[in-house]
């Protein structure tokens, strides 16, 4: 019977996908959104909500109990200051998974993975589609 086995393996083993899960959550809060496989967000998601749920805890042992599941301290340091502060009003759901289709190297279904309470983001991402249309009209007007 599979009772209470919600592992989902991803091909690896324990102390590599635990490693991978941690890089990915690192990922996810330094860059407020990351791109990876559907597989691999879905795998990620309830660590780092369960992460975040220990920043808005914020207390020493919380802290302790991040660091060493992360190992990073400058990721735990700026979960606690800046990420979990933004989500204080929510009991839940602070991550979102938006599938993007398949790779086309090997067709993996791939997703981005980011917090619901950013709005950097989406001006970063707005900042940069700016930026291209700017250079194709200076490109356009050069000729």
């Amino acid at each position: 019977m599979r009772h209470r086995k919600k592992t989902v393996k991803l091909g690896r083993t324990t102390a590599h996908r635990d490693s991978l899960l941690a890089n990915q959550v690192c990922s996810l809060i330094q860059h407020q959104r990351i791109k990876t496989t559907l597989a691999k967000a879905k795998a990620v998601r309830p660590l780092a909500e369960k992460l975040l749920t220990l920043g808005k805890k914020g207390d020493i042992a919380a802290r302790r109990r991040a660091v060493g599941y992360l190992g990073q301290k400058n990721a735990v340091k700026k979960l606690f200051e800046e990420v979990a502060p933004r989500a204080a009003s929510r009991n839940g759901g602070y991550t979102r998974i938006i599938k993007l289709g398949k790779r086309a190297s090997d067709a993996a279904p791939m997703a981005y993975i980011e917090w619901v309470d950013t709005s950097v983001v989406a001006t970063e991402d707005a900042g940069k589609s700016a930026k291209k249309e700017e250079k194709a009209q200076t490109v356009s007007s050069e000729k």
